[in-house]
C-alpha cells in the first residue's frame, strides 16, 4: 500500500506504522512525490486535502498530523453508520472522516496534554475525556473504525490482502496487599485486633485469630487457586508486585524484604511474567522508583521491564518518560482508576507516541478495559452486574479480534466475606468464555 501525503512527519509515520500492524500484511509506504504516486499501479491512498485522480482511495487530510505543537483541536463528533467519529471530511472523500488523525488524537492521548481538571488523586479525570463525553468510552472505537476501513479498502481494491488477527486474552494481577493477616507482624495485627474490638466486629477478630493460628487460610491468599485456574484455562498471566519499603496511606503491602514476600515473588517469577507495581510514594521520587525496580529485579534474578502504576497514577508524559529512563519497556497502566472502559479507545497494544518530543518511543502499551476495583468501589456494581460488564467488553473486543487485558487483585479472588461472589465471577468468565474460545 502506497500512501501519498504532502509532507512526511513523525506523526504520520507513527500512525501508518500502527495501522500497518493492525490491518495490513505489509507496511504502508509513504511518498511525498505526486508523480511517483500517480504512476503507481497498486493499491494507494491519497492522504491530502485535494483529490488527485479517480483511480485512488482518497482520505481528505486535516492538519493534525502535519502540526508540530500541542494546541486545542476542533473536535466535533458526528454519527456515522453505527459509531461516533470526528474530523469529518467533505463530500468526495472515500472515507467519511480523517481516520488517521482521529486515531492519532485518541492513541496519543492528545487531550491529556491540554489543560484539564484533575480527579481527587491528581489524575486525568475520565469525565474530561472525549470518549466519556460522547459516550463511546465503552467501545474499542479505533478497532471498529479500522474494521470499517478494511471493508472500504477491500471494496475499492479487491486484490488487497489483510492481516489475520485473533482475539487474545491477557489476565493481569496487582498484588497490593499480599495477605490480610499473615506476615504483617505482631504490631499491625494488634492494631487490627483493637480496631475490631472498638468496632464490635467480633467476626473479623475471630477470623484474624483463626488465620494466625494456622487453622484457616488467609482470606487474601488466592495464589494456589489461580494457578489451577490458569492451568485449566491455558492462559498466561502477568503479576505486578508492590514492593514499597516504607508503609504509607496508599502503600500497605507486607515488608518486601520479608521471607514471605520474597518467597511469593520468586514463586510467581518461576512460572509467570512479573512486573513492578510502583508505590504511590515513588510517583514523586524517581530514585525511590529505581530502588523498587532494582529490588524486584534482584528477587526475580532478571531485569524488570514491565510495570503498572499503583492506583493507576499516570500523568503524561512524565510517568512514561520516567519509566523509560529506568528500563521499562512494557506498560499496563492505560486505563482509568475511576471507571472501566477504553481510555485510549483501543483494544490493541501500541507504542507510546511522545507528543512532548514528537517521536515514537519503544514503550509498548497494553491497555486494560476492566478492573475489579473500578467495578466494586467506583461503579458500585454487584458481582452479577460486574460479570455482565465483563462479558460486554469480552464480546465487543471479540468482534474486532482485539486484545483484552483485565486487572484483578488477589483479595477479590480469595475468601474475604466482604467480596463474596467476585471469585465466582472470574472463574465463570475464564471457564465458560475464555477457555471455550481457545478450544
Amino acid at each position: 500500500m502506497l500512501l501519498y501525503a504532502i509532507q512526511e512527519t513523525p506523526r504520520l509515520q507513527y500512525i501508518t506504522a500502527f495501522i500497518s500492524k493492525e490491518i495490513f500484511r505489509e507496511a504502508i509506504r509513504i511518498t511525498t512525490s505526486k508523480d511517483h504516486y500517480i504512476v503507481h499501479k497498486g493499491p494507494k491512498i491519497n492522504y491530502s486535502p485535494a483529490e488527485i485522480s479517480d483511480a485512488e482511495f482518497w482520505i481528505m487530510s486535516t492538519e493534525l498530523l502535519f502540526q508540530k505543537d500541542i494546541k486545542e483541536q476542533s473536535v466535533q463528533c458526528f454519527n456515522h453508520k453505527d459509531y461516533k467519529a470526528f474530523f469529518k471530511t467533505t463530500t468526495g472523500s472515500n472515507f467519511a472522516f480523517d481516520i488517521l488523525a482521529a486515531i492519532f488524537y485518541l492513541l496519543s492521548r492528545y487531550e491529556e496534554y491540554l489543560p484539564h481538571q484533575k480527579d481527587d488523586y491528581g489524575r486525568f479525570a475520565h469525565t474530561n475525556s472525549l470518549a466519556f463525553k460522547e459516550n463511546f468510552l465503552h467501545l474499542p472505537i479505533i478497532n471498529i473504525w479500522l474494521e470499517d476501513l478494511k471493508k472500504e479498502l477491500h471494496y475499492h481494491y479487491p486484490e488487497l490482502g489483510f492481516r489475520f488477527r485473533r482475539f487474545t486474552f491477557l489476565p493481569t494481577y496487582d498484588i497490593d496487599m499480599a495477605y490480610s493477616y499473615l506476615h504483617k507482624g505482631w504490631w499491625r495485627n494488634l492494631g487490627g485486633s483493637v480496631r475490631s474490638v472498638l468496632d464490635g466486629d467480633w467476626r473479623l477478630l475471630k477470623e484474624r485469630l483463626t488465620v494466625l493460628q494456622g487453622k484457616m487460610m488467609d482470606p487474601f491468599d488466592s495464589y494456589e487457586w489461580l494457578d489451577g485456574l490458569h492451568l485449566y484455562c491455558r492462559v498466561k498471566a502477568y503479576y505486578f508486585f508492590l514492593v514499597a519499603s516504607k508503609r504509607m496511606k496508599h502503600d500497605k503491602n507486607i515488608d518486601p524484604e520479608s521471607e514471605a514476600m520474597e518467597t511469593l515473588i520468586k514463586y510467581h517469577a518461576s512460572g509467570y511474567q512479573v512486573g513492578i507495581h510502583p508505590s504511590w510514594q515513588s510517583g514523586d521520587h524517581e530514585i525511590l522508583l529505581k530502588q523498587e525496580i532494582e529490588w524486584l529485579g534482584y528477587l526475580v534474578n532478571k531485569k524488570v521491564d514491565s510495570s503498572r502504576q499503583h492506583y493507576i497514577r499516570l500523568s503524561l508524559p512524565e510517568t512514561y518518560l520516567r519509566l523509560i529512563r529506568l528500563g521499562i519497556r512494557k506498560e499496563f497502566s492505560m486505563g482509568y482508576g475511576s471507571i472501566n472502559g477504553f481510555r485510549a479507545s483501543v483494544a490493541s497494544s501500541f507504542y507510546w507516541y511522545d507528543l512532548a518530543n514528537e517521536n515514537s518511543s519503544d514503550l509498548l502499551i497494553y491497555p486494560f478495559c476492566f478492573m475489579d476495583a473500578n467495578a466494586y468501589y467506583e461503579e458500585k456494581l454487584t458481582a452479577k452486574q460486574a460479570l455482565e460488564e465483563l462479558m460486554w467488553y469480552y464480546h465487543q473486543i471479540k468482534k474486532v479480534n482485539g486484545l483484552m487485558v483485565t486487572i484483578w487483585h488477589n483479595n477479590f479472588l480469595g475468601n474475604d466475606q466482604h467480596l463474596a461472589g467476585w471469585k465466582k465471577v472470574y472463574e465463570t468468565f475464564l471457564k465458560e468464555e475464555v477457555f471455550w474460545d481457545r478450544t
